[in-house]
């Protein structure tokens, strides 16, 4: 019994590491739409810059910003998150056992 709460323990634990990571960035993805759109976007419009056709707190904001998080959660994925059974082992065991 012991064991099986020391192995739920460990995927809770990494569980909420990625939780928090998770909620890192989409906290980061808030303030860097924050701080463009309304950083540039609090000017009058005759006083806008423009990138590709777009007024640059559209740009920064909403493309660029997006383009950032794919690339952000992309390495986040490959580096950060593991790939962890859901599967009990002892359960599986038990099962095998049983039917065999």
């Amino acid at each position: 019994m012991e064991q099986k709460e020391r192995k739920q323990e460990w995927r809770f634990a990494i569980a909420n590491r990625e939780a928090l990571i998770g909620c890192g960035l989409a906290l980061f993805n808030f303030v860097w739409w924050f701080g463009f759109a309304y950083g540039l976007g609090s000017k009058p419009p005759e006083e806008y810059t423009y990138v590709m056709g777009f007024p640059a707190w559209i740009f920064y904001s909403l493309i660029l910003g997006t383009l950032v998080m794919f690339v952000l959660v992309a390495l986040v994925v490959k580096f950060f998150l593991k790939d962890i059974s859901l599967v009990d082992e002892e359960e599986t065991e038990k099962d095998e056992v049983t039917k065999g």
